[in-house]
């Protein structure tokens, strides 16, 4: 294991992918980097997360506007981490009048917003392509407890609401249920590790049960190709079960044999290696992941605040 991040030696340049997923929503995939969900309604468009700077978000604009010249009027932020979010300024021309994010993600900008964004920027720079062009923090202008509904046509509801927490106590989707379409952001992944930093393990994979309630013919992960039919959907909300659960299993197993975080972090990888080090981003996640869930493991329910100091000194601890 390196002395620098994973994520540094990370330079290959991904190429995104814009498909249609149904008559009003779309997919922009990246290969394993963070997707975004488009919904073109009858008088504007919806889009959920927003990339993760201004000069980043013109790429997806640009192909929006291939198919429609409909203000780009609402941005839903699936949970506040940097790469998802800080993009949010480049839609402003475009028309953009609401970013929306529940209660518990909003506490998390006030909280952490700060920290999370230099931390995220240090730890995966390719992620934040021109980052001086991000003017600050992404501050909702709608606030919401448990959900909202919003009509972006006739026979068109959009609902954006919080089915629990997973990957961070936030998590908010947004489900099309008409076409039946779901735009889940973190809280399902496939082929890629999932980031559990900030996440509430003991309560994700209750969460992914409500997805599943949902009955999605398509989905949308946070990284990941588009899972496109009802067994794909399924196999996604397994993958990031079997994920979650073996990462926290293991690491009480740890806890409860008074492992250091080295041997730990040794004891996890048995149990998730073989099932997991081929994925997207998995080098780089597993040390945050392992941190958290011996912290969850040992009764810490809310996350520590990740900081770039904190994040080097975790790191170069793990290779002493």
């Amino acid at each position: 294991m390196s002395k620098q991040f994973a994520s540094v030696a990370d330079l290959e340049e991904k190429k995104t992918t814009f498909a249609r997923l149904s008559e009003h929503c779309w997919s922009y995939t990246a290969e394993g980097d963070p997707n975004t969900g488009v919904i073109i309604g009858e008088e504007a468009v919806l889009i959920c997360d927003t990339l993760a700077t201004p000069a980043m978000a013109q790429n997806l604009v640009a192909e929006i506007r291939k198919i429609t010249d409909k203000p780009i009027k609402y941005a839903v932020l699936s949970h506040y981490h940097a790469v998802r979010v800080l993009g949010a300024s480049g839609y402003r021309e475009e028309g953009l009048q609401e970013i929306i994010a529940s209660q518990g993600t909003y506490e998390m900008i006030v909280e952490r917003g700060a920290q999370d964004m230099q931390s995220e920027y240090e730890r995966f720079p390719r992620l934040f392509q021109d980052f001086d062009s991000i003017p600050g923090l992404t501050w909702p202008t709608l606030v919401f407890q448990d959900g909202i509904s919003l009509w972006m046509g006739k026979d068109l509801e959009v609902r954006i609401f919080h089915p629990g927490a997973g990957h961070t106590r936030g998590d908010t989707v947004v489900w099309v249920p008409s076409e039946q379409i779901l735009f889940s952001g973190d809280l399902v992944e496939y082929d890629a590790a999932c980031y559990t930093g900030d996440a509430q393990l003991a309560q994700w994979p209750a969460t992914l049960d409500v997805l599943a309630a949902l009955k999605p013919a398509k989905l949308l992960p946070g990284r990941g190709p588009v899972l496109d039919t009802p067994e794909m959907v399924a196999a996604g909300l397994a993958y990031t079960r079997d994920f979650v659960t073996t990462l926290f299993s293991s690491a009480c197993e740890a806890q409860a044999q008074n492992l250091n975080l080295k041997q730990a972090m040794a004891h996890v990888r048995k149990a998730m290696d073989p099932k997991f080090a081929d994925v997207f981003i998995y080098e780089h996640c597993l040390p945050f992941d392992v941190v958290r869930a011996m912290d969850e493991a040992a009764g810490v329910h809310h996350p520590r605040i990740w900081t770039a100091e904190r994040d080097k000194e975790m790191w170069h601890g793990l290779q002493a």
